[in-house]
């Protein structure tokens, strides 16, 4: 009986784990079904109203078959203010203000995937809230040169470190009903150039840095639309690169969601039709019909250039799209959202204080203890110029922006004497597609100066809120150079003559040289673009009330000619065409395996108090190539502060057949941790992610031999090493 009864439970078992397993595919075969039945009751007109814009973010639906219009929005971070239909000019609404986060650096600068999925969630609740279908971000290009304009809306230059953060952001936003699209697919790197440039680089740099972010946000994040960048990649339009769309992204990615274009970045009909484009958005034509996906596609189809299951195909696309948000299906369980809630202000001050990144801190001036504090000069544009609005595609109408001054004041003026200066003017200006207004703003103004020197001595802190603007950091051009401008640096030098008690605030998404800096003052903060909350966020830093705990998500030059692009003299290319010779040697890749010392390397940054990383073992010393290497270690709290320590695993292979770097991160954890207190890491490698691409055979490659493992807490400070062997 008793063998019988086990026969039975092992049967049932079976059966419930096969039912189990069967459960999604039924889901997913209804779905199709659903899909397949409402392409077969659509015209050739309806099917192609599908597939391009009908204003600047909608798209038209099907009203007879129940399809509603699909609404689009720029949100990276945070739901852009609504636009007129058929204009860019702002719709002049007075409830589409909402919560600006830190933009992408910042992000990626906290080392904190958690606050990632924070912060989706809150875009998807505002989107829903807003009654938006897709949020376009996040943007996961990688920071190839100081110079893009974009990096402060990108995230890294190392690619472990995108997919860590965006992957959360992905899982989060979708999970409100709402659409990812990740962006710019691929090799969006400059901004000059961008709708004409044609990149060219190796499969191993691509397969090594440009696609693991993109592969992450898509077969981990589940993102549901793509955006195709402007640029062309090996000869083709990135819109309609066979390679790309079909083999990389539909094949080997699985992906079966949206490739859409960014706005006007469509050249053709039957190309990009064949080659996996879905959706046309944004091209400059007034009549939507002439679009290269509207009434030109159906004249394809009619002429046999393009296969009528071509058309369905991307119609279904849209419409599974629509499906797995319920903008059709579900409808009624769809999320409402929520916009402007305490808990998203919450989020978006989290951001912003965790983000900011303590590069320097002589003789402990920070933190700064305003009980003690008679006066402080608060000095530098930056301390009253807010910055949510701009960036293009990426400004937000924010509901508040707190500025530097203003948190001072309201936290600490009744009993400080806050004495301002400008210290400097803002000497750019602003024009879409032209770095020209970044041309003569190195002007030094005496007068500012000379006022921001006797507000220094007569206070007993100096603090200097400079960096950029988004004269600088933005869409659509890049910047002109790697400094300082309006004359900071001399401002700074001035200041800090008359009170060697001076703090430089860096507000800038990119990176900048501090050479002239650093050597000059004993204390830098580097606080980013940081939102709605951004003044908050800093004047806790410097009072202590928060523990400076973010780290550099990319490099610091000490000059532009240090970083790999330029050394080598390939940005921003010659004759429309950019060859990335640097191969996979980017940002800290470059700098470490030619010895070459940075201003401050990537995953760098302080604390207010200290921390020590406990030997590192493993648990075998030898694995075979579809193992799991497992490592532990401890973090400990030596100080007096609580804080959190990012602890960085990087790999390196000293022995291999291909030039490799001298280490690669590929994992780390950031641990919170009270003064004394201790805490056991674990962190886990697959043995097949040491692999290097190899062009020979055109697959990864895991060599058999010694594997270095290398703990820090920033790739220019390694504690500890272990050696690895794989089999």
């Amino acid at each position: 009986m008793k063998t019988i009864f086990l026969k039975t439970l092992a049967l049932a078992l079976l059966a419930f784990g096969v039912a189990q397993a069967q459960k999604p595919l039924v889901k997913k075969d209804i779905q199709e079904q659903k899909i397949q039945s409402l392409i077969k009751k659509m015209t050739i007109q309806e099917k192609v109203g599908l597939l391009h814009a009908n204003s600047k973010f909608y798209v038209s639906g099907v009203e007879r078959l129940g399809i509603p219009e699909w609404a689009l929005s720029d949100g990276p971070h945070g739901v852009r203010a609504e636009i007129n239909r058929h204009d860019w000019a702002y719709a002049g609404w007075t409830n589409d203000s909402s919560t600006c986060f830190p933009p992408g650096t910042a992000l990626a600068a906290s080392w904190n995937p958690e606050l990632a999925y924070e912060r989706g969630l809150v875009l998807g609740d505002e989107a829903r809230f807003r009654k938006k279908d897709v949020l376009l971000g996040p943007g996961v290009n990688i920071i190839r040169t100081p110079l893009c304009g974009r990096n402060f809306e990108y995230m890294s230059e190392d690619p472990v470190l995108i997919s860590a953060m965006a992957v959360p952001y992905i899982k989060a936003l979708q999970s409100k009903d709402v659409a990812a699209s990740v962006k710019h697919w691929l090799a969006n790197n400059q901004e000059d150039h961008r709708t004409s440039v044609d990149v060219t680089m190796s499969e191993r740099a691509l397969r090594e840095i440009y696609l693991p972010g993109f592969k992450a946000s898509i077969v981990e994040g589940g993102s549901l639309t793509v955006m195709a960048a402007y640029n062309k990649f090996r000869g083709d339009w990135c819109s309609e690169n066979e390679y790309l769309n079909r083999d990389v992204l539909r094949k080997e990615f699985g992906f079966d969601g949206v490739l859409m274009t960014d706005w006007d970045a469509a050249h053709s009909t039957v190309k990009a039709a064949l080659a996996g484009l879905d959706l046309e958005m944004g091209t400059d034509k007034k009549d939507y019909n002439e679009w290269y996906f509207a009434n030109p596609l159906i004249k394809a189809v009619e002429e046999g250039k393009v296969p009528m299951a071509v058309v369905d195909e991307k119609v279904a696309n849209v419409l599974r799209v629509m499906m797995k948000t319920k903008v059709l299906g579900d409808v009624k369980s769809r999320v409402k959202g929520v916009m402007n809630t305490p808990e998203h202000q919450q989020a978006a001050y989290n951001s912003a204080a965790e983000a900011a990144v303590l590069l320097q801190n002589n003789n402990g001036l920070l933190p700064l203890d305003f009980k003690k504090l008679k006066s402080v000069a608060v000095i530098g544009d930056n301390a009253t110029r807010k910055h949510c609005g701009g960036g293009l595609s990426s400004e937000i109408k924010a509901l508040y922006e707190v500025t530097p001054i203003e948190a001072i004041q309201s936290k600490f003026g009744n009993n400080v004497t806050i004495n301002f200066a400008r210290g400097y003017e803002k000497q750019s200006s602003f024009m879409e597609g032209s770095n020209a207004g970044q041309s003569n703003t190195d002007r030094v103004d005496w007068e500012l100066i000379d006022e921001a020197v006797e507000a220094a001595k007569k206070s007993d802190v100096a603090i200097i809120f400079g960096g950029l603007n988004h004269d600088f950091d933005t869409e659509s051009f890049d910047r002109q150079h790697m400094r300082l401008p309006y004359g900071q640096e001399t401002l700074i030098r001035e200041v800090a003559k008359a009170n060697p008690k001076t703090v430089v605030v860096i507000i800038a998404g990119s990176p900048l040289e501090l050479g002239g800096i650093v050597y000059r003052v004993p204390a830098v903060l580097w606080a980013w673009f940081g939102g709605m909350e951004a003044g908050n966020a800093v004047a806790d830093i410097l009072s202590g009330n928060v523990n400076p705990s973010g780290k550099m998500p990319f490099t610091l030059p000490v000059s532009l000619e240090q970083s790999p692009a330029h050394a080598l003299g390939n940005f921003p290319g010659r004759d429309e065409k950019v060859n990335y010779e640097e191969d996979i040697m980017i940002g800290y890749r470059w700098f470490d395996t030619k010895k070459i010392a940075p201003q401050f390397p990537f995953g760098y940054g302080l604390s207010y108090t200290d921390f020590e990383l406990g030997a590192l073992s493993s648990d075998q010393s030898t694995y075979e190539k579809d193992d799991v290497v497992s490592v532990t270690f401890t973090v400990k709290n030596t100080g007096s502060r609580y804080g959190a320590e990012v602890a960085q695993l990087y790999v390196s292979d000293p022995v291999c057949t291909v030039l490799r770097p001298a280490k690669e991160l590929k994992a780390f954890e950031k641990v919170f941790l009270q003064p004394g207190d201790s805490k056991t890491v674990e962190l886990s490698v697959k043995v097949a992610d040491l692999a290097f691409y190899d062009e020979a055979i055109k697959d990864w490659n895991v060599e058999a031999g010694d594997f270095i493992l290398q703990l820090g807490n920033s790739s220019g400070n390694i504690s500890q090493e272990l050696r690895i062997t794989v089999r």
